[in-house]
C-alpha cells in the first residue's frame, strides 16, 4: 500500500452480532494501516453490513448501499451480511457494488480489499470461510464489546430466514472464547456482551451455554457481562445460579414473539407461554427488579384480535422495560409465506401502535422503580455540557453531572428523577462521592 492511508467507512444494519462483526472488521482494517472514517465522509472503501430479517430491513439495506455508492463514486463498495446471503446473485449484478461477501467469508474482507489495491483479481468465493475468524476488537464504534460464541440456527421457525442466511448452528471452541475474552479485556473494554444467533444452543464437546458463561465470569478483571438475546428453551437450572455472580448483569433479552400459544405453535417456536412465564417468575422471585426486554411479532398469519390482546397482556404481565416490535413481514422461502389468513397491513399498523403504547407505559413504570436507588453506570460518553451518560447494571439509561470522571469507567450514581418520553426516557442522578 502507498504511504497515503486508504480510508475505510462502515455501516451496520440489524442485530448485535452484525455490530460485533463490524467492530472486528474495524479493528482489522485499523491494524492494517487504513484510516477509519465516518460513513458520511468520503472513503476509498465502504463496507455495508446488511440485514434481511424483514422487508423493512431489506429496504433500509438497499437505501444504504445506494447512498454508499452515490457518496463514494469510484470507490470500492463491499456488501456483506445476511442480505448478501439472501440476494447474492441479484446484488452481484449491480454495477454500483464492487464485491458481495457472504457471512461465511465476512471476516476475510480486509484481505479482499488489500488484494484489490495490489491489483490482484480475487473473487470473494476464494476467500477463507470461517465464521469465527474475526479479529479481537480493539478499535470499536462502541464502548462495550461483543464476544461471539456461536453462529447459525437449527430451529427453522416458520417466519424466519436466518437458518438460510446464517446456516446451521455451529459453536466456537471454549478455549478460543476465553482467549478472545482475555484479549478484549486487555484492550480496555469493561463490558462484554455474549452474542451469537442462538447462544442457548451452544454445544462444543461436553460444554454447554452455562459452561461458557461460567468460564467467562471466572476470568479475572474489573468488567461485567451481559447476555445479548436468548431463546426461552435454551438453558437449564444452573443458569439461574450464575446470576448470583456480581459480574453478570441482571438483564435478559428473552424472545417471546407472541403472547398466544396458538400463534407460537404456528410460528413453530420451541416453548409455550407457560414456560416463558415460569422463567420470568423464577428470576423475579429472587431478583424483583430483574430487567426483561423482548421481541414481539405483530400480525403473524392467523393472528386474531384475541391472540393480539394476549400479547398486550404479556407486556403488562411481564413488565418488559423494552419491546422490540416487528410487523410480520413475508420472507420468501419460509413456511409462513404459504400460510393462509395473512393479516392486512392497516391492521398490523394499528396493532403496532397499540403495542408500542403498552410497551412505553411499562418502560416508564419499570424505570421509575430506580428513583432513590444507586446504579453502577459504565460511562459511554460525556457531552459538551459536562453530563456523562451510560447504562446501569440493570441496562437502564442514566445521565449525571460528570465531575472529573472518564469515559469507560464504572461510576456509582444515585437516581433522582426520570426525564423524557417514549424511547428517549432516561434516569437522571448524582454521582455518589466515595
Amino acid at each position: 500500500m502507498s504511504t497515503i492511508k486508504k480510508k475505510v467507512a462502515f455501516k451496520t444494519l440489524g442485530c448485535r452480532l452484525n455490530q460485533y462483526e463490524t467492530d472486528a472488521l474495524v479493528s482489522d482494517f485499523d491494524q492494517a494501516g487504513y484510516e477509519v472514517v465516518d460513513f458520511k465522509d468520503a472513503a476509498d472503501v465502504v463496507v455495508v453490513n446488511t440485514c434481511t430479517v424483514t422487508n423493512q430491513s431489506d429496504q433500509k439495506s438497499r437505501n444504504i448501499i445506494s447512498q454508499a455508492a452515490r457518496n463514494n463514486q469510484g470507490s470500492l463498495v463491499v456488501v456483506t451480511g445476511c442480505m448478501a446471503n439472501n440476494y447474492k446473485e441479484k446484488l452481484e449484478g449491480q454495477d454500483k457494488i464492487t464485491y458481495v461477501v457472504d457471512n461465511e467469508r465476512k471476516a476475510s474482507i480486509r484481505q479482499l480489499v488489500d488484494a484489490h489495491f495490489q491489483g490482484e483479481i480475487l473473487h470473494p468465493s476464494n476467500l477463507e470461510g470461517d465464521v469465527f475468524q474475526f479479529s479481537t476488537v480493539d478499535k470499536s464504534l462502541h464502548t462495550r464489546s461483543s464476544i461471539k460464541i456461536q453462529d447459525g440456527c437449527d430451529n427453522f421457525c416458520t417466519f424466519c430466514i436466518i437458518p438460510k442466511v446464517r446456516g446451521r448452528a455451529v459453536s466456537r471452541p471454549l478455549p478460543e472464547i476465553v482467549e478472545n475474552v482475555k484479549n478484549t479485556l486487555a484492550n480496555g473494554f469493561k463490558e462484554l456482551v455474549i452474542t451469537g444467533v442462538n447462544i442457548g444452543r451452544y454445544e462444543w464437546e461436553d460444554k454447554r451455554f452455562e459452561d461458557v458463561l461460567e468460564a467467562i465470569l471466572d476470568v479475572p478483571g474489573d468488567f461485567r457481562v451481559r447476555i445479548s438475546s436468548l431463546e426461552p428453551d435454551g438453558f437449564g437450572n444452573r443458569f439461574y445460579d450464575l446470576f448470583k455472580h456480581p459480574k453478570l448483569a441482571p438483564h435478559l433479552h428473552l424472545c417471546l414473539q407472541s403472547g398466544s400459544d396458538k400463534v407460537l405453535l404456528r410460528m413453530r417456536r420451541m416453548y409455550a407461554y407457560s414456560r416463558f412465564a415460569e422463567i420470568v417468575d423464577r428470576f423475579r422471585s429472587q431478583w424483583p427488579d430483574f430487567n426483561f426486554t423482548t421481541d414481539l411479532i405483530v400480525g403473524f398469519p392467523g393472528e386474531t384480535e384475541v391472540d393480539f390482546q394476549e400479547s398486550i397482556e404479556a407486556i403488562r404481565r411481564f413488565q418488559f422495560s423494552h419491546v422490540h416490535a416487528f410487523k410480520y413481514s413475508v420472507r420468501k422461502g419460509t413456511r409462513a409465506e404459504r400460510m393462509e389468513d395473512q393479516v392486512s397491513e392497516p391492521v398490523k399498523t394499528a396493532r403496532s401502535a397499540e403495542l408500542r403504547e403498552a410497551s412505553e407505559q411499562m418502560r416508564e413504570a419499570y424505570l421509575k422503580r430506580f428513583i432513590g436507588r444507586v446504579q453502577t453506570v459504565l460511562v459511554e460518553k460525556i457531552d459538551s455540557k459536562g453530563f456523562a451518560s451510560g447504562y446501569g447494571e440493570h441496562y437502564v439509561p442514566v445521565r449525571f453531572k460528570a465531575k472529573n470522571c472518564q469515559k469507560n469507567t464504572f461510576q456509582k450514581v444515585r437516581i433522582e428523577r426520570l426525564e423524557g418520553e417514549g424511547d428517549n426516557l432516561e434516569l437522571l442522578g448524582q454521582l455518589v462521592e466515595d
